[in-house]
């Protein structure tokens, strides 16, 4: 008899701690910061930021979001500095078990520009199904599933337009997921573009993980503190306490050449040794930063 098998991860999330580790851990493309209040009455607040480090731009959003637990309902309304107004409407596990319906529109008057995505997601024991339709463009049905059984997984995409009456998109991607590791091929662009990474945690503080792709021939190797790639690249993050990060990337093919527009190579890891020994004197005389997310570039 075979013991029940835990929902897998959607297709989106294959291969999500290696992503993660090798590119949300390192925020050195801007500078961020995200505040969340919530109310008594089930009604959270989070308005968030980001400045680019190379364009300067910068980018911000207000939310409002009012969760129903007993009824599975989630309403979210958010408002952009781009003056894009979106909504979504979340019911979960209302008309059936593991069955998730939501609707999620966006509208900016002053470019005329609207869209409408209706989504269903369904998850049981060794299936993770999802399914949406976008209304305004195309329109475009997209479909993925992942299907697992002991550790191993095994998943399919692809997106058919409805109006041109043929399939625009498809992949696929095979996987096998363990406590301390997880290893995950994905062939992506209709089988065009192939990417494999491998995640191994050896311990609480100790994480490796390796990331390549055919698509150019990358390959990129890092941990928890830093991270370098096939050209030379050398990334560095620190994370004092649970509330900031910052990180910074370097040529370390190209440490004492002089740049007309900025320092060294050389002088940016020495500013950046720097910020770390007086953040980590900041923590241990005030305590945590308490921000929720910032980075410095």
């Amino acid at each position: 008899m075979s013991l029940p098998q835990p929902v897998p991860p959607s297709w989106k999330d294959l291969g999500k701690s290696s992503n993660d580790l090798l590119g949300k851990d390192y925020p050195f493309h801007g500078t961020s910061l995200e505040v969340k209040t919530k109310t008594p009455s089930n009604v959270a607040f989070k308005v968030g930021g980001n400045r680019d480090s190379k364009s300067g731009v910068i980018a911000g959003d207000i939310e409002a979001k009012y969760t129903d637990k007993k009824n599975g309902l989630v309403f979210t309304e958010t408002w952009t500095t781009s003056n894009a107004l979106k909504s979504q409407l979340e019911l979960e596990n209302y008309l059936a078990k593991g069955l998730k319906l939501d609707i999620a529109t966006s509208l900016t008057p002053d470019k005329g520009q609207k869209s409408a995505l209706l989504n269903a997601i369904y998850k049981q024991s060794g299936v993770h199904t999802r399914g949406a339709f976008d209304v305004f463009k195309g329109p475009t049905f997209t479909t993925d599933t992942v299907f697992g059984r002991d550790g191993f997984l095994f998943g399919a995409e692809t997106a058919y337009n409805v109006t041109e009456g043929k399939i625009t998109r498809y992949a696929a991607a095979i996987g096998y997921n363990a406590p301390e590791y997880a290893v995950t091929v994905h062939g992506l662009n209709n089988l065009k573009t192939f990417t494999a990474s491998y995640y191994h945690r050896v311990s609480a503080d100790a994480v490796y993980d390796t990331k390549a792709t055919t698509s150019g021939v990358a390959l990129e190797v890092g941990t928890k503190a830093r991270k370098i790639n096939n050209s030379g690249v050398l990334a560095l993050a620190l994370r004092p306490g649970v509330k900031a990060s910052f990180g910074l990337a370097l040529d370390t093919q190209r440490l004492n050449e002089i740049s007309p527009t900025g320092p060294t190579q050389q002088e940016k890891l020495e500013t950046f040794k720097k910020s770390q020994i007086a953040l980590q004197l900041c923590s241990l005389n005030f305590g945590p930063v308490t921000s929720e997310r910032s980075s410095v570039s």
